[in-house]
């Protein structure tokens, strides 16, 4: 170790240091977050102002930023089944059966697949707009062995079909999916729980003191893991600094310029959808401002660690505690969500992807029909991207397979391919806390005196004035 990563890293310890100060004088969660976030932000530009890209210094001292970023993701990974397990056998408790439990999740999915929906059209217009085309794209070595990768793995999702993907929602062996080692395991743990909670209330007028002793578990089992939850939950500062001075230092800010057009078509797909969200909310009674305020803390980490279905815990919480909604639909909104529909993912980067290489095989990417025909494969494919996992890469190789367009293109985009994920990941959070927020008071269940309470309570168990 030399003495600059020994010094980076006092840098960062300092910075850390801040940051627990922030905690102890009680100062908002939210606004330690969003310090963590821009302290990252400058230490990340920082260490690559010093010493550049690809440097041996950056690439030690961002080993020791994975301890503290990574590390707290893989907490909260840690957590992210048993709090699905204890909150939705829970809910179906409190619910005394599944008769709500058929109308939650087609409300939560339908949410989630019509605003898929419009984010492929926001995808199409914004690539449009921006007249965006990947004839005369350069592929440098990076992008050539990339283009070669997705080839490869077309083959395993061309002989998926559709029936094939909903079969592994199906948990065949419910203890392997515990572990996290499916790409549907997350959806295959929720589909577990919804049985043991519908098998225990199956029990409740035949075995009443069974079924009470099973009531009595569930409600410690309960009460640990969301104090586990809690404990994790206060990492969320530090591990959003160190994660996002690891993507900042690490950025290619020449590959971005050259790519410019194409990061500011996809966040501006992306603003749009985060003002549908909002319409959408405010549709069915829900103050956008107060709404937006609220959920900020959970769209910055996930905009920090790109992933969905680590953000699970942090979504639930915000659910529950800011928004109001009961366990059982949070719950399943935010799994649903990390796999299922998601608007980034699954809808804005395959819709942009096809508008691109259109003109490369002939196509006209203003043409309705093919606008139509993009829009149904994108809409119909999101509901199993879960299948086969992968996120965006996954969903852009179904689409552009059944349009029958050269996939290795995609391959082009792989130098900025962190900058726009961050934006889209965020996006497919807020999708299911929007599918969440939408089910919940459609149902007539949110809680809106929290929902309008003049604090906020605190995912880290704390309270502070908004």
């Amino acid at each position: 170790m030399t003495l600059s990563v020994i010094g980076n890293l006092a840098i960062l310890v300092m910075l850390l240091l801040f940051l627990y100060r922030l905690q102890q004088t009680h100062v908002s969660f939210t606004r330690r977050v969003f310090s963590g976030l821009g302290l990252g932000i400058l230490f990340g530009a920082a260490l690559q102002l010093l010493y550049g890209a690809g440097s041996s210094v950056l690439v030690q001292t961002g080993d020791y930023l994975d301890i503290v970023g990574s590390g707290y993701v893989k907490l909260l990974q840690m957590i992210i089944i048993p709090l699905i397990m204890v909150s939705i056998i829970g809910a179906i408790l409190k619910l005394n059966g599944g008769t709500a439990l058929g109308k939650i999740s087609a409300m939560t999915i339908g949410v989630l697949i019509f605003t898929t929906m419009i984010a492929a059209g926001a995808g199409i217009l914004m690539s449009n707009l921006f007249g965006l085309t990947a004839e005369g794209l350069t592929a440098g070595a990076a992008e050539t062995a990339r283009g070669a990768a997705l080839q490869t793995t077309l083959g395993s999702v061309e002989s998926m079909s559709f029936a094939k993907l909903m079969l592994e929602f199906i948990p065949a062996n419910p203890f392997l999916d515990m572990t996290g080692a499916r790409k549907t395991s997350t959806i295959a743990v929720v589909i577990f729980s919804i049985f043991i909670g519908l098998s225990a209330t199956g029990i409740a007028r035949k075995k009443p003191e069974i079924f009470e002793s099973f009531g009595r578990f569930m409600q410690v089992a309960h009460a640990i893991v969301m104090r586990m939850v809690t404990l994790v939950l206060r990492l969320t500062p530090y591990g959003v600094l160190a994660l996002m001075a690891k993507v900042v230092s690490g950025s290619n800010y020449a590959d971005i310029l050259n790519l410019l057009s194409f990061v500011m078509a996809s966040y501006g797909a992306i603003a749009i959808m985060f003002a549908v969200h909002l319409l959408l909310v405010g549709l069915v009674g829900i103050n956008p401002v107060r709404y937006l305020k609220k959920i900020m803390p959970v769209l910055a980490f996930a905009f920090t660690s790109r992933t969905s279905a680590g953000s699970i815990p942090m979504n639930v919480q915000t659910q529950t505690k800011a928004l109001g909604i009961p366990e059982g639909i949070a719950n399943f909104a935010a799994s649903f969500g990390s796999t299922i529909g998601q608007n980034g993912c699954a809808g804005i980067y395959p819709a942009m992807l096809a508008v691109m290489i259109a003109p490369t095989v002939g196509v006209n990417p203003m043409d309705p029909g093919f606008i139509m025909t993009l829009i149904a494969i994108i809409t119909v494919s999101s509901f199993g991207v879960a299948g086969i996992g992968g996120g965006a890469t996954f969903a852009a190789l179904i689409v552009l397979s059944a349009l029958d367009f050269p996939v290795a293109l995609a391959g082009l985009l792989i130098s900025i391919e962190p900058l726009i994920d961050m934006g889209r990941t965020a996006l497919n959070v807020s999708g299911s806390i929007t599918a969440g927020t939408v089910t919940s008071r459609l149902m007539g269940e949110t809680d809106m005196q929290v929902f309008n309470s003049e604090h906020e309570v605190c995912l880290d168990g704390e309270e502070s004035t908004i």
